[in-house]
């Protein structure tokens, strides 16, 4: 399992013209599932996003969790971070989960979530959706679970 966190101010989402999630101070996380992901990859993704520090303290420091700063989450599932692309120019997208699986891991994930108190929204499954983000820093983490 793959994810990029960013760090925004806030962040929406729209599928069809309609404006679906929006939050404001969190992380914005897109994740792709991939074939043989397993609870251990969903519990160490739900953990990376909950208590990595990617706010800053004081001073200046990166030392403050999303669940410290009550941060909301946007989680959108994303198979292109699975994409290869060491052969060509069309990135192959075949290490990704089939869409039944990767759908049943991503309602899990979101729980996982959920139960550690944060607030999370999420994007539609499978949908085409335009996200716009205020990204703040910038931050940007790229979390792979078997890496």
């Amino acid at each position: 399992m793959k994810a990029v966190l960013q760090r925004v101010n806030s962040a929406s989402l729209s599928s069809n013209e309609e404006i679906v999630s929006e939050i404001g101070n969190g992380v914005l996380a897109y994740v792709g599932i991939l074939k043989g992901d397993n609870e251990y990859d969903l519990e160490f993704i739900a953990r990376k996003i909950s208590s990595l520090r990617l706010f800053s303290d004081d001073n200046g420091r990166l030392n403050i969790s999303p669940v410290d700063v009550k941060g909301e989450i946007l989680l959108v599932s994303n198979f292109t971070i699975g994409a290869n692309c060491r052969k060509g120019n069309r990135p192959s997208f075949d290490s990704a989960a089939d869409q039944t699986e990767a759908k049943r891991l991503f309602e899990l994930l979101i729980e996982m979530l959920k139960d550690s108190g944060l607030k999370v929204k999420t994007g539609v499954f499978g949908a085409h959706m335009i996200i716009d983000s205020q990204a703040d820093g910038p931050v940007n983490i790229f979390l792979d679970s078997r890496t």
